[in-house]
């Protein structure tokens, strides 16, 4: 029998243990490669090779050299120049119990243990989060982990689990060469140090052909979206990657999507879907005029022309907006991207002390910027917004957030971080501009049922910060009652001792019924027992009565935002 050609190629290179990384997690992946051996320059003479494979062989020969020294220099500046010293990005704090990576789940069946999934369920629950597929070499922060999709399909009550890796070009590139290429956003520039250090170890990769920054560099860990009949996975810093769920319950990245060439460059990860019209709206903001740059999509997907604004005159960590029937609503807060801070050692994202927060307003068909309108909101920095809409004829405008009172710890002292989710009156005709809290506690990821975005709500259903990012419980809010002077909670549901949750998203009974009849479903994870479920309860009741759960095979790490895709809608996904 004639052997099967032999391809020769070098070994990848693994780093030497960071010393600093003795205690991390054991479940986040290392990088167990064979010890680097000289590649062998003359193939076996009884060996064929074709002229293809041994132009691989050169090229992936000519690689290891540069490949062998880039990642010493990688390794010196993780342990001696920027060694993770601050609990904030040190993995072995940050990657701690259910906040450690899992590896890829395929389709897995799980067991109903507690009531039944109601018929509303058919479809796909996707939560999206950060999932780092290689132990970090360096500093490392929560917001820096690649997109891990964990989907439950639910088909006749029946539960199916499946985690996967959003296989965005970083990921790709990375798991191919078998360690991290593209440096952390979060956690790699701490520095004027550390920043020239990696700075110029990202344009070697890039000279030497290890990646293409053009091919996108982001993580697509935050969020998700379902419009003009795709499903998205997104990240603030990157396109949104098309992605779908199979009827399997397996989930597929389709592949980085640029609507036609209209959209260059990244998208907000919280785009917003106009109920009634089908229109998506969405923004991006950066470090470099426009610092906000807005635009919108018809209901097939189609993008319209970017709408650049100006008139916002520094950099602000714009994670979120808000629309309403006429508006978009932009928070220009107080968090921002300062060089001066990275030369003193903090993060990219800091706090201006200085900065006046403002809320701006653009009619959200604008083709420009002329007809925005700013006002000054001193003390109002949001990271979500929750709902807004208008009133009085359109002359007033409302806006729904939980509002960060201690906006200097976002970044770095998560822990810290209070919430008062506030309702923020706006006279669009005289300007003024008043607040009222509708609760105490510290809440953030709030929610609603999504038929009534742009449009005036009563409910609102929040997470309880345990402290942040853990969740400890949901919160049911009427806001209708904030112009009572009273906390405004109706509802409330405690995970329990050691149990922690995510984001809850609501899910309607029947299209058109009353508000809050439906369900909010969540993730939630015992620490005791290291057992996740996925909880449904009923949002109509005061206690949110737990009406199903179910067993997961195996845990779901703590992470971001969710969607419940309709098994309707699942079936209308189409490929690029």
């Amino acid at each position: 029998m004639v052997p099967k050609p032999i391809i020769v190629t070098a070994p990848p290179v693994s780093s030497p243990p960071n010393p600093l990384l003795k205690n991390a997690v054991s479940t986040v992946k290392t990088e167990e490669k064979p010890t680097p051996t000289t590649p062998k320059t003359n193939p076996v003479p009884s060996i064929k090779t074709t002229p293809q494979q041994r132009v691989e062989i050169k090229r992936k020969t000519n690689s290891w050299v540069p490949t062998l020294m880039l990642n010493a220099f990688d390794n010196i500046i993780n342990n001696f120049i920027d060694p993770p010293l601050k609990p904030s990005v040190d993995p072995r704090h940050v990657l701690s119990q259910n906040f450690a990576p899992v590896d890829e789940l395929p389709p897995t069946e799980c067991e109903v243990v507690e009531g039944s999934l109601p018929p509303c369920l058919d479809g796909a629950y996707i939560r999206n989060g950060p999932n780092p597929q290689f132990l970090p070499r360096g500093p490392y922060h929560l917001f820096d982990g690649d997109g891990m999709l964990h989907a439950l399909r639910i088909s006749q009550g029946k539960p199916t689990l499946c985690s996967r890796y959003v296989k965005t070009y970083k990921y790709t590139m990375e798991n191919d060469a078998g360690f991290p290429l593209i440096p952390n956003v979060f956690s790699g520039f701490n520095s004027l140090a550390a920043s020239a250090a990696r700075g110029s170890l990202t344009a070697a990769r890039v000279f030497t052909g290890q990646f293409d920054p053009s091919n996108g560099i982001g993580l697509a860990n935050t969020s998700l979206a379902f419009f003009g009949n795709r499903l998205f996975a997104l990240g603030e810093s990157d396109l949104p990657y098309a992605v779908n769920v199979t009827p399997n319950g397996d989930v597929e990245t389709i592949g980085r999507y640029d609507f036609n060439g209209k959209l260059t460059f990244s998208m907000t990860a919280h785009p917003k879907i106009d109920p009634n019209t089908g229109e998506c709206f969405a923004f991006r903001y950066g470090p470099v005029p426009p610092f906000l740059t807005y635009f919108r999509f018809d209901p097939n997907g189609n993008k319209y022309d970017d709408v650049p604004v100006f008139s916002m005159v520094s950099p602000s960590f714009l994670h979120d907006f808000a629309i309403t029937k006429n508006y978009a609503i932009f928070c220009d807060i107080q968090l921002g991207m300062n060089p001066l801070d990275i030369i003193a050692g903090g993060s990219p994202v800091g706090s201006v002390a200085s900065k006046v927060p403002r809320i701006g307003i653009l009619p959200r068909d604008a083709k420009d910027e002329s007809m925005m309108k700013w006002f000054e909101v001193p003390g109002f920095n949001i990271i979500h917004a929750i709902n807004a809409w208008e009133e009085d004829e359109g002359r007033t405008v409302v806006l729904v957030a939980p509002n960060i009172l201690s906006v200097e710890h976002v970044m770095e002292r998560m822990e810290l971080i209070h919430a008062m989710v506030e309702k923020v009156r706006i006279d669009l005709e005289t300007g003024i501009v008043t607040r009222q809290p509708v609760s105490a506690r510290n809440l953030d990821f709030g929610v609603i049922n999504p038929a009534f975005v742009g449009k005036k709500n009563s409910f609102v259903y929040a997470a309880v910060g345990d402290p942040m990012p853990k969740i400890s419980g949901v919160v049911k809010l009427d806001v209708s009652k904030g112009d009572e002077r009273r906390d405004c909670t109706v509802g409330c549901r405690m995970f329990g001792e050691g149990c922690y949750g995510g984001e809850p998203f609501f899910v309607a009974k029947e299209e058109g019924g009353e508000e809050d009849d439906g369900y909010l479903v969540t993730y939630v994870h015992d620490e005791r027992k290291g057992e996740s479920r996925f909880l449904v309860m009923d949002a109509k009741s005061p206690e949110l009565d737990v009406v199903a759960a179910v067993r997961l095979p195996r845990r779901v790490p703590y992470g971001f935002h969710g969607l419940f895709v309709k098994e309707s809608k699942l079936r209308k996904v189409v490929s690029l």
